[in-house]
């Protein structure tokens, strides 16, 4: 996979259907169960040990919480279904990037490659390495928050490690990966399996009167969603690898359907085991949800739970860095940004300038923003492209007849997932507006400047101004064009 991203690709191509001609073959080796593998392994990265708490604080009573949990998975499973028809109707590499370019043109594609490269990707990794830090800090300040110098640097330090990871080495990426997948499983697992002990000896008090104190706002609804939706994303990965599943017509759309209600039962279980042990207020007054689980259940091993959190969070975050880096790429590539992030590294193989470029944006991230922010931050901008994205399936059911659709979900479902993106967008807006949503429409604003300057006017000063530094990064990183890469 990771040569195949390093190749000069055809320009050209004839068709948006899977008989475009490829210069590569991807082997169909993937199966239904590796399918599901993939989704599980995809969603459950950090969200789900830092969201709950931000959950709870926004509907305000247990037996809503879970609700929001479980509407989450659900509104998750109706866009990856929606994302599979896209994915085998359009069959190009770039994610959202193509369907909105056959839906709507070059500039909301452009918005979306631009919004991508300085919003979406560099804020979930910074808010998962904000993650890690605050739990790898908690235990050294029990009884109280850590300090937010602390908890940034560590943050800081962590982008470096992975940005540094994977800039030298694409297999020790790799390694990194596959290692803290596997924790990620066994603190789940830990938790699942603790609780449900728990909940079986009686430990129901915490769920009495589970609905009092409910907050009904709609603000407060969508920012539950927010919080709760962060811990899926990821749902709409798998149609990255339909040419390389085995009857992905089948197999598609059976592994969304068993794969996202499968972590969705997971989110819940995992949910209702910290209310075994913690009731509404004190999770709120937690700074580490899943630690202070630790060291009521498993004390004198509750060492464990930061050290696994920390393996998954750290996984997660390496997941994040590595795709992130290749997104920059491609946008180097196509012209969409300067031309030196698509260089490849001499010596290593890699897209260095990339990664590295996605480390330092993140990086600014942590400087200003927190956790809450930050997931605010990163949500709208996600749903607002992930809702346009699903409104351009229905626009091609009448604009786009002649494409063939393998999967074709009934157009009620792609409907609805647009109408709740418009309310997940606009609801927080509306009736608790912040700065961090301002700041989101002004970058993705400021992207018309770059577009017009360097893709579309492609001005001569313009170039004059980019090509000295394109010489400087280039001898600096030692990093030559992907079609001078040595095979």
């Amino acid at each position: 996979m990771e040569e195949t991203s390093l190749r000069k690709r055809r320009e050209g191509e004839k068709s948006l259907q899977s008989d475009e001609p490829k210069t590569t073959d991807l082997q169909k080796e993937l199966g239904l169960f590796s399918g599901i593998c993939i989704i599980v392994g995809t969603i459950i990265g950090s969200g789900i040990f830092i969201s709950p708490k931000s959950v709870l604080s926004n509907t305000g009573a247990v037996g809503p919480c879970i609700i929001v949990w479980a509407a989450c998975g659900i509104l998750a499973t109706l866009g990856a279904l929606c994302f599979a028809e896209l994915g085998t109707m359009i069959t190009k590499s770039g994610g959202e990037y193509p369907y909105l370019m056959e839906a709507f043109g070059p500039i909301p594609a452009y918005f979306f490659s631009w919004t991508c490269l300085f919003v979406i990707k560099p804020s979930s990794f910074a808010i998962i390495c904000l993650s890690f830090s605050e739990y790898v800090s908690s235990p050294f300040y029990a009884g109280c928050s850590p300090p937010q110098v602390v908890v940034k640097c560590l943050a800081a330090a962590a982008i470096l490690v992975i940005t540094i990871v994977n800039a030298l080495s694409v297999r020790l990426g790799s390694y990194v990966q596959n290692v803290f997948t596997a924790a990620k499983l066994v603190i789940v697992a830990i938790i699942i399996i603790s609780g449900l002990v728990l909940l079986a000896q009686g430990n129901t008090k915490n769920f009495e009167n589970s609905f009092e104190g409910t907050k009904l706002s709609v603000g407060a609804i969508g920012l539950a969603f927010y919080n709760g939706l962060w811990a899926y994303d990821g749902w709409n990965q798998l149609n990255y690898i339909t040419e390389e599943l085995k009857n992905p017509f089948r197999n598609l759309p059976l592994a969304i359907i068993i794969g996202i209600p499968l972590v969705t039962g997971c989110y819940i279980l995992m949910n209702v085991s910290y209310f075994t042990v913690m009731t509404a207020t004190e999770l709120l007054q937690s700074q580490a949800v899943a630690v202070t689980f630790g060291d009521r259940v498993l004390y004198p091993a509750s060492w464990v739970v930061p050290l696994f959190v920390a393996f998954s969070t750290i996984g997660a975050a390496n997941g994040s860095c590595f795709t992130a880096g290749r997104l920059v790429y491609v946008a180097g590539r196509e012209g969409h940004m300067l031309k030196v992030l698509s260089y490849i590294s001499v010596k290593r193989l890699t897209p260095a300038p990339a990664i590295i470029f996605h480390g330092i944006i993140a990086t600014i991230y942590i400087i200003p923003g927190d956790i809450n922010s930050l997931v605010n931050y990163f949500s709208f901008a996600a749903w607002l492209f992930y809702g346009l994205t699903i409104f351009g399936l229905v626009v091609m059911r009448f604009t786009k007849k002649e494409l063939k659709r393998p999967i074709k979900v009934p157009i009620v479902i792609p409907i609805l997932v647009t109408i709740l993106s418009v309310f997940l967008v606009l609801a927080p807006i509306i009736s608790m507006p912040a700065w961090e949503y301002l700041y989101c429409v002004l970058f993705m604003l400021s992207g018309l400047i770059f577009y017009f300057l360097f893709v579309h006017f492609k001005f001569a000063w313009a170039q004059k101004i980019s090509k000295p530094l394109t010489m400087y990064l280039q001898m600096l990183l030692e990093v030559v064009p992907p079609e001078k890469a040595p095979e």
